[in-house]
């Protein structure tokens, strides 16, 4: 598969995670694997390539990603809020053909998720939105015709504005997944997320480059 066919997964992970009272990025899982990391490796699942955006200093984070195949990139304006981490991996992946954009702080999305909201933009899909119970979940698709767009968000609504502006574009891909609308701000929401089976996660396999 050439650059330009390639369904490129942007994790958003330089937030400073206050509410958690530590690096909730590093937090380990029952099975022991950091919180980003079981991120990283259920949306390598769905992607050609998983593209992760920190914030500079990062190094041992940056370190256990790297070595589970994933492309690290350092935003300095993350502080600035999440939509500026967003920009940047999407300008840091110019050839791709669409993008999933994910968050470091929701472990609980099943690999078949990342799939099915790959396959929407595979199949021609402008924007796919993954659903459960009737709640939009993430990870979000965008194809490459919105690549000036999100290149030029900012501030920390992500593309929240570009959604609300495209309803007619926008695919929904219904799924039997709460994983998708769990995300860890805090010790309590980490105790209560979605039952997740470690032995199959520790099995997936990366979709072939």
């Amino acid at each position: 598969m050439t650059a330009a066919g390639k369904i490129v997964g942007v994790l958003l992970a330089a937030g400073l995670g206050r509410r958690f009272g530590s690096d909730k990025r590093l937090q380990p899982l029952a099975d022991g694997t950091p919180l980003a990391l079981a991120a990283a490796r259920s949306l390598r699942a769905g992607c050609d390539e998983v593209l992760v955006v920190l914030r500079p200093g990062d190094a041992a984070l940056a370190a256990l990603l790297i070595a589970a195949d994933c492309r690290v990139i350092y935003c300095a304006e993350a502080e600035q809020g999440m939509g500026h981490s967003l920009a940047a991996g999407v300008r840091a992946s110019p050839a791709a053909a669409g993008w999933l954009i994910a968050l470091a702080d929701m472990p609980a999305i099943a690999p078949a998720s990342h799939v099915a909201v790959a396959e929407a933009l595979r199949r021609g899909a402008s924007i796919a939105v993954p659903t459960f119970a009737g709640q939009r979940g993430h990870p979000v698709g965008f194809a490459a015709r919105w690549r000036a767009e999100l290149a030029a968000v900012q501030g920390d609504h992500g593309a929240r504005q570009l959604l609300q502006g495209a309803p007619s574009e926008i695919e929904f891909v219904t799924l039997d997944d709460p994983g998708i609308l769990a995300d860890i701000d805090t010790p309590a929401d980490l105790a209560a997320m979605p039952a997740v089976d470690w032995e199959k996660m520790a099995k997936i396999t990366p979709r072939p480059a």
